[in-house]
């Protein structure tokens, strides 16, 4: 007889029950872990004292004013233009106040032109400071 015997094992694995089970596995984890809570106290961390010292004093805002002869004024005192960025940066450094709390009012005649604003607002955005933008009428 022609009978033949089969001593091939098969190699083959079904992946479907597999993919299923990761799927539920999943899904129960996406479920659980939307339902736990955290169990962390939410503190409010003292700030150090430093800081604490430095905000007590509270100065007026710094005040930068410009003509329409482009004659600058720094806190009622003339300066020169080029030395508008060092003598800003030394009233910075001498306020014990942080810079997000310091104010700079800059106060600037409607005839000067544009590129003198925007340099001037581009130094007071470099100390990262607030600035307050009035403008005067000329005379």
């Amino acid at each position: 007889m022609g009978l033949k015997k089969r001593t091939k094992v098969s190699a083959e694995f079904s992946m479907s029950s597999l993919t299923d089970i990761i799927f539920l596995l999943l899904i129960f984890f996406m479920l659980t872990s939307s339902v736990v809570s955290p169990t962390a106290i939410n503190l409010q961390l003292p700030n150090s004292s430093n800081r604490a010292k430095q905000t007590k004093k509270v100065e007026g805002p710094i005040k930068l004013d410009i003509n329409k002869n482009k004659d600058y004024t720094l806190n009622g005192r003339r300066v020169k233009e080029k030395e508008v960025r060092g003598k800003l940066a030394a009233i910075i450094s001498n306020d014990r106040r942080i810079p997000e709390d310091i104010t700079i009012v800059l106060s600037i005649d409607e005839a000067v032109d544009a590129q003198t604003l925007v340099s001037n607002v581009d130094i007071i955005n470099d100390f990262g400071i607030k600035m307050v933008l009035a403008t005067k009428l000329s005379n």
